[in-house]
């Protein structure tokens, strides 16, 4: 009998989600950076074990919505969680030490005794906290009420991770799997090549651009000597912001290209050929395709 279930990882922006997701599927399927809120879209890691399959979908984080972007984020976050068997609610251990009243937390429960769910507490980067400081913060949060279970666990270095991916796998549901054996993503191969820029971006221009900027893949063309040919747009809202990412003599699109590059050929293990344009797009976070290519709700 196979085992299978879709797991929500619910939390705060920049809480490690991704970068825990990426841990526990063994291969890197989640953009991440040291910005907040780099997740848009529900990016699903798949792993298997066995005779188990784990389908994570790393979701937005939860935070008080201010755009119309941002409403459809937080939107993606909660629909993910209700369509869920499992929800792991991952927290930034060290903020969590050091922060008093938490709105971005006291928003998730809120959402979760809205649904009345519980979750599995997993309190991230344990490396960064002293031990006593940490029992402190479990006990605080199992009080609560809102979980099932407490893991102390460190995406970055791998401590606690096979525990509670031993954990997760015993309590899935019985069920065929969803997907087979040999993926480890379902995000499009158009979707994963814009995020892979995307990514470079928010590595290189985070000072000077935060979120400010989309990309889109407009043409992948599978070439006969096995290499892949990959055009894309950078939509930015402003000419400065183009310049920006264009930087002198074109200097700073071309890093952000070879580096993007990299990563692809890496990811799709392959050759790539990465071409890429700017372009100046005023509000382009209004834009209803721009939702859809994405998977987000235009009217959330």
């Amino acid at each position: 009998m196979t085992r299978c279930g879709f797991v929500a990882m619910l939390g705060a922006p920049n809480a490690g989600k991704s970068t825990l997701v990426n841990r526990l599927v063994g291969a890197k399927v989640a953009i991440v950076s040291p910005k907040v809120q780099t997740t848009r879209t529900r990016v699903t890691g798949i792993l298997v074990a066995g005779d188990a399959q784990a389908v994570f979908v790393d979701l937005p984080g939860v935070f008080a919505p201010k755009r119309r972007l941002d409403r459809a984020m937080v939107d993606a976050a909660w629909r993910g969680v209700e369509e869920a068997d499992s929800v792991f609610y991952v927290v930034d251990a060290k903020r969590a030490a050091r922060a008093g009243d938490d709105p971005e937390e006291a928003l998730v429960f809120e959402g979760l005794t809205k649904r009345n769910l519980k979750a599995v507490l997993v309190l991230n980067k344990i490396d960064l906290v002293e031990p006593p400081v940490l029992l402190g913060l479990a006990g605080r949060y199992h009080a609560s009420g809102h979980f099932t279970d407490v893991f102390m666990v460190s995406a970055e270095t791998g401590d606690g991770c096979d525990a509670l991916k031993a954990k997760l796998i015993e309590r899935l549901p019985e069920g065929p799997f969803h997907y087979p054996e040999d993926e480890v993503s379902d995000l499009p191969a158009r979707l994963l090549a814009a995020e892979a820029t995307r990514e470079q971006i928010f590595r290189q221009l985070h000072q000077e651009l935060p979120y400010a900027a989309a990309v889109e893949t407009d043409k992948f063309e599978e070439r006969k000597d096995g290499s892949a040919r990959i055009e894309q747009t950078i939509y930015v809202a402003r000419e400065g912001q183009r310049k920006i990412m264009i930087g002198a003599k074109g200097a700073q699109l071309r890093k952000i290209g070879e580096q993007a590059r990299a990563e692809l050929s890496k990811l799709l293990d392959r050759p790539v050929h990465l071409f890429l344009h700017v372009k100046v797009q005023e509000k382009w976070d209004e834009r209803r395709e721009f939702f859809e290519g994405w998977g987000l709700e235009f009217d959330a």
